[in-house]
């Protein structure tokens, strides 16, 4: 049997009387990557923070290998890599300047050059990090992540932003570390992506577990044959309407 490494029951969690987490149940075992699916609002990043003890649920309980991650943090802070959507770096802190701070926090890191090297960013060494483009900083914040040699790896919107070459780089990235047995837990609104990366999906509406299960066995339970979709059918939605959506954002924003 697979050993859990996240195990989430009945978690809760309220913002001003408004339940942004609702009753959320699952597990993630080692050496997967699981996808935590949902609309911007949906609870993905107050999921995250739960686990990783950064915010107290109101009810539920949420363990990192059979740890509850507020309670123990000394024994879970270097088994655990982080990227967070709002990464901020000191003002003009260079990339092997950022990587010498993180190593610094962790007893036996791992060789943040054989990592930049890993990640293609080994000629960037004295490069603020300002200046870095966008897909450059998100593969910079993996590395980070990765410092500690940790067991499991949390991603949230990884890919926001990026053009679509860089967003296919760092899904090389990630199915590499996959191979080497990294446990993933992912944020993400882009399902390709999700189809792509993930052994595991669960599909958040308001908070709320919608569906749970392989891409296969999501598209088994919908009338559809691709994860969008399905995925739009589960938000009770339409591709005529996210179309719509996305066309207005875009007349606003010019």
């Amino acid at each position: 049997m697979d050993k859990t490494c996240i195990d989430v029951k009945n978690a809760a969690k309220e913002y001003d009387g408004r339940r942004v987490v609702d009753g959320l149940s699952f597990t993630v075992c080692s050496g997967e990557v699981f996808g935590l699916l949902g609309h911007n609002g949906a609870g993905k990043t107050t999921t995250i923070e739960m686990i990783l003890g950064l915010k107290k649920p109101d009810f539920g309980e949420l363990e990192l290998f059979g740890l509850e991650a507020a309670k123990h943090r000394k024994e879970i802070f270097e088994k655990v890599g982080v990227q967070f959507q709002s990464s901020s770096y000191q003002a003009a802190i260079r990339v092997g300047e950022v990587c010498e701070e993180y190593a610094s926090l962790y007893r036996k890191p791992a060789d943040y050059q054989s990592l930049l090297k890993q990640f293609g960013l080994e000629k960037l060494t004295k490069s603020p990090v300002m200046k870095l483009s966008g897909g450059e900083r998100q593969r910079l914040s993996v590395v980070l992540a990765l410092i500690g040699n940790p067991e499991v790896i949390f991603l949230d919107e990884l890919t926001t932003g990026l053009d679509v070459a860089a967003r296919r780089e760092v899904w090389r990235t990630l199915k590499k570390l996959k191979k080497q047995g990294l446990t993933i837990f992912l944020t993400t609104h882009y399902m390709e992506e999700a189809e792509a990366l993930c052994d595991r999906i669960c599909i958040l509406k308001k908070g709320k577990k919608v569906i749970e299960g392989t891409v296969g066995e999501i598209l088994q339970s919908s009338p559809y044959r691709t994860l969008e979709e399905a995925y739009l059918w589960y938000m009770g939605e339409t591709v005529e309407d996210s179309e719509k959506e996305e066309a207005d954002n875009n007349e606003a924003i010019l």
